[in-house]
Order: C-alpha cells, then structure tokens, then sequence
C-alpha cells in the first residue's frame, strides 16, 4: 500500500495511491486507516513528505560496500545524529545550496516512518513500529562537515533533508536497490542487502536512546558514489518497491 500526504484545494490531506488516482483518508495514518469515498486524481495534487516528525535520527555509516570505498573500520553500532524537521522537503521541492558553502553532496537512504510511541523496543518487535518506507536525499555541505568535525551545521540547513514521494507499507527493507540519478546518470548503485545494521537493530537501537513519536523518520545510511551537487542539476533518488525522489538545487 503506497500513502501519499499532499494539499489539495489548499487542505491537507492523507491518503492511498490508486493508480494514477488517491482515495482521501478520514484521519492520519498514525491515528487510524480509513477511506473515505472521495477519489482525487494524482495529478492535481501537490505531494508533501510523507511523515510528521517531531525529529529526524539519521545513520552515518551503514553500507559494507562504503566502508570498504571509504577504507573505514566497520562500526560495532551504529553513529547516529540529528537533522531538524525544518530540514525537510517533499518530491520536486528545490533544494537550496547555501552561500556559505562550497561543496554540497547528495547521499540516497531509505528511511523508515515510524507508527506509534516507541521506547524500548526489541529487535523482534521493532516491525509493529515501522508504518512504512520511503526515500530520503541525506543532503550534506561537505567542506563544512570537514571544517566542523561534528556534523550539525553541514547536515541542518533548510532544504537538507528531500523526503518521499510517497509511504509503502507493503516492501521487505532487506534486499532493496538503491540508486541515485545525477542529471539522468547514475551515481550509486547498492542494495540495502550490503546493510552492517538492519532496519530491526537500529530502530531498537535508537529507541533505548530516545523515545520514537508518531510520525519521526529514522534513515539508514547511504552507499558508495557520494557526490557533489551543481546550482541547476537534478538529484533523483531510486528505490526498489518505493519509487523515485526528484528534487532540483537552486540558489
């Protein structure tokens, strides 16, 4: 099941990809999913990002294949960290390059939306939490992140943190490929096969930390063929069984 969020005729709205068509949700996917009779064509929506986050826990290293480009140890948990909500974007949303930076870098992750209040959670309950999964575009200013040492400024800025397009409900986040599409050519190319955490042990792992909200989004790590971004170029991000996130950077 695909859930989109989107505005329609100025109102907010939830609901579920049928074709090219969204039947309305009475109430947000967090409370309850129930349809409503109301069917709306895709097209005349505009998609938002499909969660509601009181915050963003992202991974940074979890791909074996990129530890092995980046010559680095494989972590023995995982390195996690934070980017604000107002970081976000939805699908075809523009990302904006900073003046104070000089390097901007695009990172392709799956991200997982979480359902209910989680706190405490074992690695076997970890999927009662999970409403689904989507695309997430770990925008990153390189040469701050180098100059900062920790990663707060270079991964918080507005516009840092591309989400969507759409929820899916119904996908094995195992065995996933994942590829990110610089103006039409391909940068990198994995699988979420090549994971050193699962989904289950880093959502657990987050959870003994901090408590998990309705809404929050956890991302799990991008692979190798990180890259620098342009002003004007097309970033699309390509998931397996989720779809495509296609944001553009301007000024």
């Amino acid at each position: 099941m695909q859930i989109a969020k989107f505005i329609y005729k100025q109102r907010e709205n939830w609901g579920i990809i049928k074709g090219e068509a969204i039947k309305i949700m009475r109430d947000s996917p967090f409370r309850r999913v129930k349809l409503t009779e109301r069917t709306i064509p895709l097209k005349k929506v505009k998609l938002l990002v499909p969660a509601e986050p009181t915050k963003i826990v992202l991974v940074g290293l979890n791909y074996k294949d990129h530890a092995k480009e980046l010559k680095m140890r494989i972590p023995k948990e995982p390195v996690i960290f934070l980017k604000p909500p107002t970081a976000l974007i939805a699908h075809r949303e523009k990302i904006v390059y900073p003046s104070g930076s000089r390097r901007l870098d695009y990172e392709a992750e799956l991200a997982v939306v979480i359902k209910k209040k989680a706190k405490n959670i074992s690695f076997k309950k970890v999927k009662n939490y999970i409403l689904g999964y989507t695309c997430l575009n770990d925008v990153t200013a390189r040469d701050l992140q180098k100059r900062d040492i920790q990663w707060t400024r270079a991964k918080s800025f507005d516009t840092f943190c591309p989400c969507g397009p759409y929820l899916e409900t119904d996908v094995n986040p195992s065995n996933l490929r994942i590829k990110a599409y610089l103006n039409g050519k391909l940068k990198q190319d994995s699988s979420t096969s090549n994971f050193i955490f699962s989904v289950e042990e880093i959502v657990s792992f987050i959870s003994k930390i901090m408590t998990l909200n309705p809404g929050d989004i956890i991302s799990t790590g991008t692979p190798p063929g990180v890259g620098p971004m342009k002003i004007g170029d097309t970033i699309d991000i390509v998931i397996d069984g989720i779809g495509c996130l296609s944001n553009t950077v301007s000024k």
